[in-house]
């Protein structure tokens, strides 16, 4: 009789470790695929070679305002949309690629309404066209990848490049410093780590 309870407790031992090993097993395959595609997604996020959304695409994913701004290239309202008087530190993006375009390290207060920038992330990153609508002549600002329309350029920004660039909040996406590299934008970080908190002073204020 002993014999046969130290067989049977030593086999719902060896069960018990058996369950345990691949409760062990499942748990970590989770934790690994959880990971691997939480990397995946972030590395979608700030893909410039993925391929642009077709226009059905956009319509259906975009606003109204949205679509119209980057696709139809019209201006939103002033004062009336989303980053006029963003003052956070971080980074704007395209809306539709989630290209880099401009950091709050650029933004200032142009009093006209629109988010406003001394200088884009890079020169390589938007493309500027001459615009002669309205019957105005004007720089418009498209974004490469996406060859979506952003704004406009004019010579009459602040030091130290004395441009300024106004752009549509309609055609971007606005990052905090708190979610870049959630977001996949860890190499933004350096930008913001001198501890000044974002761009230059709101001017006017």
């Amino acid at each position: 009789m002993n014999t046969t309870r130290i067989t049977h407790k030593h086999g719902s031992h060896k069960t018990l470790w058996i369950g345990l090993a691949g409760a062990l097993v499942v748990i970590v395959g989770s934790l690994l695929f959880g990971y691997a595609q939480g990397q995946k997604k972030q590395a979608e996020k700030m893909n410039p070679t993925k391929p642009v959304p077709s226009d059905a695409e956009l319509r259906s994913t975009l606003t109204k305002d949205q679509y119209r701004v980057t696709r139809e290239g019209a201006t939103e309202t002033p004062f009336q949309n989303a980053y006029w008087d963003n003052h956070k530190p971080g980074i704007y993006v395209d809306l539709i690629t989630g290209q880099p375009l401009f950091t709050s390290k650029d933004k200032f207060d142009s009093g006209t309404g629109w988010p406003c920038f001394t200088k884009p992330v890079s020169k390589d990153k938007v493309v500027e066209k001459r615009d002669s609508s309205f019957g105005m002549e004007r720089t418009e600002v498209r974004a490469r990848t996406s060859d979506s329309h952003l704004g406009h350029v004019f010579a009459d920004g602040p030091p130290p490049t004395g441009a300024r660039y106004c752009i549509n909040s309609a055609a971007i996406r606005f990052i905090p410093v708190e979610k870049l590299k959630e977001e996949g934008y860890s190499e933004y970080l350096s930008l913001f780590q001198s501890g000044e908190g974002g761009g230059q002073p709101p001017q006017g204020q």
